[in-house]
C-alpha cells in the first residue's frame, strides 16, 4: 500500500457526531493512524443517525457513522473509571494528536484539560472543537447545528433575496455545514500545530469554535458593516443593483439553473437567445442600473422564456452564448455525474454489516501520496484486543475483567 502523507502521525479521537470525527477522518484519509474511543454500550451518537439500509436503525449500519469513521480503529473505554483513565493516558503518551469535541466542563471534570495532558505528553497537540469555544459567556452552552448556523449569520442570508420576508424567513442550509466547516478547520489547524512542533518540539492546544468557523464564511457582510454601510436586507428590492435581474437560481422546465446575466455583454447575448424581443429595446433595458430598477417587470418576462426549456437545454444554450449557466443538480444527479465518475470521487465502502455504502471520497488528486480507503468504519469496540493487548500489553483475561467491570 502506498505510504500516506500523514502516515507518521498517531491520533487519538475522543469525539462524537460530526465536527471532531470529521476532523480526525480528514487526517486518517491521508494515512494517519486514528484510534477512536467510544463509550461502552452506546458508542458515538452518530451511530443512532441514519440513513440506515432499508431504513431499519442499527448502531453498526449508520451511513453517517460509516462515512465519518472509515480508515479508523475503534475501541471502547469508560473514562469515568480508574482503569479507563489509566489506559487513556497510556494512549496519550504515544499520541501526536488528541481530537475531542466534548463540553469544556466535561474534560475538566475528567482531568483531561490541556494543562493536565501536556504533563503526560508535552509534545501533544490537542484540538478541542466545541459550539462556542473554551472561553466566553457561552462556553458552557449546548448547541445544535441549527443554533450555530443561525448564530453565525449564515442563516440570515439564506435565502439571500426574497420577495416577502414575512413569508420567507431565514433558513438553515441543508446538512450540517457548520459542523463540517469546523471539522475542516480543525484538521487544518492541527496540521499547522504539528508543523510548529517540528520547530519548537512542543505541542499546543487548539481551541476551535463551531460558531466562529461558520461566521468565517459570512462573506463580505462584516466588511460592509465595518465601513458604516447598513447591512444588506433580505428583500430583493433591498439588494444592490448588481444582483438584478437574472442572477442566481432561476426556475426552468422541471428544475433550476444557476446563472448570471447582469453585465451588458451577457445581457445582450441573453436577449439574442430570446429572439431579441421588442421590450428589450425599451429604455428600461439600456444598462444594468435601469434593468435593476425595472427588475419586477423584466424578471417575469425572462422566467416565461426559461420555463420552456430544461436545465440541460438552458445550460447548453447559454454556455454556447458565453453566459455562465449550470444546472442545479440533485443528489442522484451528482452521484451519476460523468465528471464525478471520471475522477472517481464516490467510493464504495465495503462494511462487514451494512454491506456496500457509497460515500464521498477525496476532492483532490495527489501524485505521490494519494487518498486511500484502507478500512471501513470500526464496529463498536472492534479493535479492543488489537490496541489494548497487542499495543499496550494487556492480556485477554484483562479484557474479560474490563468488560465485566464496564471499562470497555
Amino acid at each position: 500500500m502506498v505510504q500516506g502523507a500523514l502516515s507518521d502521525l498517531k491520533i487519538v479521537e475522543y469525539a462524537q457526531f460530526i465536527s471532531g470525527p470529521y476532523c480526525a477522518k480528514l487526517m486518517a484519509d491521508l494515512g494517519a493512524e486514528v484510534i477512536k474511543i467510544e463509550d461502552p454500550g452506546l458508542g458515538d451518537a452518530a451511530r443512532r443517525y441514519g440513513p440506515f439500509p432499508q431504513d431499519i436503525p442499527h448502531p453498526e449500519k449508520s451511513g453517517l457513522f460509516i462515512y465519518l469513521n472509515s480508515n479508523k480503529k475503534g475501541i471502547t473505554l469508560d473514562l469515568h473509571t480508574t482503569t479507563g483513565m489509566k489506559i487513556f493516558k497510556e494512549l496519550m503518551k504515544g499520541a501526536d494528536i488528541l481530537v475531542e469535541n466534548n463540553p469544556p466542563q466535561v474534560m475538566k471534570r475528567l482531568g483531561l484539560n490541556y494543562e493536565t495532558l501536556k504533563q503526560v505528553n508535552p509534545h501533544l497537540v490537542m484540538t478541542s472543537i466545541t459550539p462556542f469555544g473554551q472561553t466566553g459567556p457561552y462556553r458552557d452552552y449546548k448547541a445544535t447545528e441549527l443554533v450555530t448556523f443561525h448564530m453565525s449569520g449564515l442563516g440570515y442570508d439564506t435565502p439571500s433575496a426574497v420577495d416577502d420576508w414575512e413569508k420567507e424567513p431565514p433558513l438553515k442550509a441543508a446538512g450540517h455545514q457548520a459542523s463540517f466547516l469546523a471539522g475542516i478547520m480543525g484538521a487544518l489547524l492541527t496540521l499547522f500545530a504539528i508543523r510548529a512542533r517540528e520547530a519548537s518540539g512542543l505541542g499546543q492546544h487548539i481551541d476551535l469554535s463551531e460558531l466562529e468557523a461558520a461566521a468565517s464564511f459570512t462573506r463580505i457582510t462584516v466588511a460592509v458593516l465595518t465601513h458604516g454601510t447598513p447591512p444588506m436586507g433580505r428583500m430583493k428590492s433591498e439588494r444592490p443593483e448588481i444582483f438584478r435581474p437574472f442572477m442566481g437560481i432561476v426556475q426552468c422546465k422541471g428544475g433550476y439553473v444557476c446563472t448570471i446575466a447582469v453585465e451588458d455583454l451577457h445581457w445582450r447575448s441573453l436577449m439574442k437567445l430570446m429572439g431579441d424581443p421588442e421590450w428589450a429595446k425599451d429604455d428600461m433595458c439600456k444598462n444594468r442600473q435601469s434593468r435593476s430598477a425595472h427588475a419586477p417587470i423584466l424578471e417575469p418576462k425572462i422566467l416565461e422564456w426559461t420555463a420552456q426549456y430544461t436545465k440541460e437545454e438552458l445550460s447548453e444554450m447559454m454556455q454556447q452564448a458565453h453566459i455562465p449557466c449550470f444546472g442545479v443538480a440533485d443528489v442522484a444527479e451528482v452521484v451519476g455525474s460523468d465528471q464525478m465518475a471520471d475522477r472517481g470521487f464516490f467510493v464504495d465502502i465495503d462494511h462487514p454489516l451494512a454491506g456496500k455504502v457509497k460515500c464521498p471520497g477525496a476532492p483532490f488528486k495527489s501524485s505521490r501520496t494519494p487518498w486511500q480507503l484502507r478500512s471501513a468504519a470500526p464496529l463498536l469496540g472492534g479493535h479492543n484486543e488489537e490496541i489494548l493487548c497487542h499495543r499496550l500489553g494487556y492480556t485477554k483475561q484483562d479484557l474479560v475483567k474490563m468488560r465485566e467491570a464496564g471499562v470497555i
